[in-house]
């Protein structure tokens, strides 16, 4: 029924010289889904979309051991730059998968990780951030196939970035 609507409303408004386009039913350009935004430096990241608007500009991001190995030392070194200050209420939605299955979907605050995570406080000033995080990985993670997507927001929703990784494969 809906699709006899629109083809009624194209046939009357086709010798007004009205087009689908000037009434905008596909007011958006196609997107890409094959587009990926890889992250600089020696990981497995990429960015979720275009980065363009983020506050935070990623500018190095390196793993060592890259991929990550079980019952090692994770060592990531990061540098970027905030576009703006990114005040207390900031969010992270954090997910992880195992193959098609979701292990953690949480949303967490961003400084409460950082203060006790990375030994960074709130709020996060305007200019270069650099940081490096030593992680000590279980020897007991299960083989397999892992994604992971960390989603930034502002308190006001605002995007400071989403990094994700897939097939992160541990042996």
């Amino acid at each position: 029924m809906k699709l006899l609507s629109v083809i009624a409303l194209l046939a009357i408004a086709s010798p007004l010289g009205v087009s689908a386009a000037s009434l905008q039913l596909f007011p958006q350009a196609p997107v890409d889904i094959s587009a990926t935004y890889p992250v600089s430096g020696d990981n497995p990241l990429e960015f979720c979309s275009d980065p363009s608007n983020n506050i935070l500009e990623i500018l190095n991001v390196d793993l060592s051991p890259n991929p990550p190995q079980p019952g090692q030392t994770l060592s990531i070194n990061a540098e970027g730059i905030l576009h703006e200050t990114v005040e207390r209420g900031a969010k992270v939605l954090l997910q992880v998968s195992y193959g098609l299955i979701r292990l953690i979907s949480q949303e967490v605050d961003l400084c409460d990780q950082l203060e006790t995570n990375v030994d960074i406080s709130c709020p996060l000033e305007k200019g270069k951030l650099t940081f490096t995080k030593q992680v000590d990985l279980p020897k007991e993670i299960p083989p397999g196939k892992y994604s992971v997507i960390a989603d930034a927001y502002t308190k006001d929703k605002q995007p400071i970035t989403c990094l994700q990784a897939k097939n992160i494969v541990f042996h």
